[in-house]
């Protein structure tokens, strides 16, 4: 029992995080057109680059005992997915009733703006609702149900442009505690890791019409969140499927290299990095722990060695950070720092439990798996805490967003909006 429930707290938090909205559809005009678009928008799961990293600076590195200032707050309910925010408005799944949807809200002040039905509501025994997060591109916002029903809609407006039914379709496999992995867009596709029937792994769209372009692998379904990055004279879209890390052409599906990692009920769970300018880490949890391969060769000669493999970091379910030349994250309920080129310990840090944590202006912001949220220096030397506040009770399984200077964050009653930079609305 006791490692079932660690299994289902890894999917729930997975990155894949949510809040069940509870707003009046009727709030706020549903025709009202998003602001322009900003640099500092929160597009997708793990931010712009899908690497938990912020480009905003002027954070505050002190705050009153009680936290940051709330500049809005609001009810919430089943689901953990993250939360997108992109152009003046944010955009997550819930959970209410017997019904999924995604839902776009006014990223000022809460108030809800439209909401889609996605799928039928999933239920589990450790917390129902989607935990897939939104994928925001211009007008397009893509988002997978936990029962892997695939749907893109207009951002202005909610209305449907298309869905896919992956399980239907394709044979999509449903893990234990939900499809979990938010879509990737890249170029005029998009890409799920479906695990369905042979050769259907993976698949990409053309995001315009919700045509199948290819697909690919024949992989047990994993819970984590795909990159695309460029190395070795390539395009590489890597996917840390429930059997292996894998490589493939975002342009027709061909693999360039895959490294089988296996892991306890198949919970590869956190999304991988690239280490510029050839290498990747994974991490999974269970006693499993963390590796870093280098990328060799061009084109299809392409396949991956270790540079060093350990259990000195096993993300459970949350995603790590690299920030110059070290990994931040969480070695199952301790916060750590590890080299990336060797994979030593620089440091740990109880009292988070199993949080996560995004990067922003030289500084790491964490949030405890029982609401306490701290800044903390985002240096090998040693954990250096420049604030600190419990903002929330209760389970937060949700990674932070950020975005505007304003800080998102959420358990399982309610979201919180908070300053991070001192402006006002």
């Amino acid at each position: 029992m006791k490692s079932r429930f660690l299994f289902a707290s890894t999917l729930l938090c997975i990155g894949l995080l949510s809040f069940g909205w509870s707003f009046n559809p009727k709030a706020a005009d549903s025709k009202s057109k998003p602001a322009a678009s900003s640099n500092t928008d929160w597009p997708q799961w793990r931010g712009p680059n899908r690497d938990g990293i912020s480009t905003e600076t002027g954070l505050l590195t002190s705050w009153p005992a009680s936290g940051p200032k709330v500049l809005w707050r609001a009810p919430s309910g089943e689901g953990y997915s993250g939360i997108s925010i992109a152009n003046g408005r944010g955009y997550t799944m819930l959970g209410k009733g017997n019904d999924e949807f995604l839902v776009c809200f006014d990223a000022a002040n809460g108030k809800e703006f439209w909401r889609y039905t996605v799928d039928s509501q999933f239920y589990n025994d450790q917390g129902n609702g989607p935990r897939s997060t939104p994928s925001v591109d211009g007008n397009l916002v893509f988002a997978q149900g936990a029962q892997s029903m695939l749907v893109a809609v207009r951002a202005d407006n909610g209305q449907k442009v298309w869905a896919v039914d992956l399980k239907k379709e394709y044979g999509a496999r449903i893990p234990t505690w939900g499809v979990s992995a938010s879509p990737l867009v890249e170029g005029e596709l998009v890409m799920v890791d479906v695990g369905g029937k042979a050769g259907y792994s993976v698949c990409a769209f053309n995001k315009a019409s919700g045509k199948l372009v290819w697909n690919s692998q024949t992989d047990t379904p994993g819970y984590s969140a795909a990159i695309a990055v460029n190395s070795n004279g390539a395009r590489q879209a890597i996917f840390f499927t429930g059997t292996a890390a894998v490589s493939l052409s975002p342009k027709d599906g061909k693999m360039f290299w895959r490294h089988p990692w296996q892991t306890s009920y198949d919970v590869n769970a956190a999304t991988p990095i690239f280490i510029p300018n050839d290498k990747v880490f994974i991490s999974s949890g269970y006693g499993v722990g963390a590796t870093v391969l280098q990328i060799q060769g061009q084109g299809g000669a392409m396949k991956v060695e270790p540079v060093w493999r350990s259990r000195v970091m096993k993300n459970h379910w949350a995603s790590s950070i690299l920030h110059q030349g070290y990994i931040y994250g969480f070695d199952d309920g301790i916060l750590a720092c590890i080299d990336a080129n060797t994979g030593e310990q620089q440091w740990q840090q109880r009292g988070f439990q199993k949080g996560s944590l995004i990067f922003a202006d030289g500084h790491l912001i964490i949030l405890g798996e029982r609401g306490n949220l701290a800044l903390a220096e985002a240096t090998p030397s040693a954990y250096k805490e420049k604030a600190a506040a419990e903002v929330l009770r209760g389970k937060c399984w949700t990674m932070p967003t950020l975005a505007g200077g304003k800080l998102y964050v959420r358990n399982q009653s309610e979201i919180l909006c908070l300053d991070m930079v001192g402006k006002k609305m």
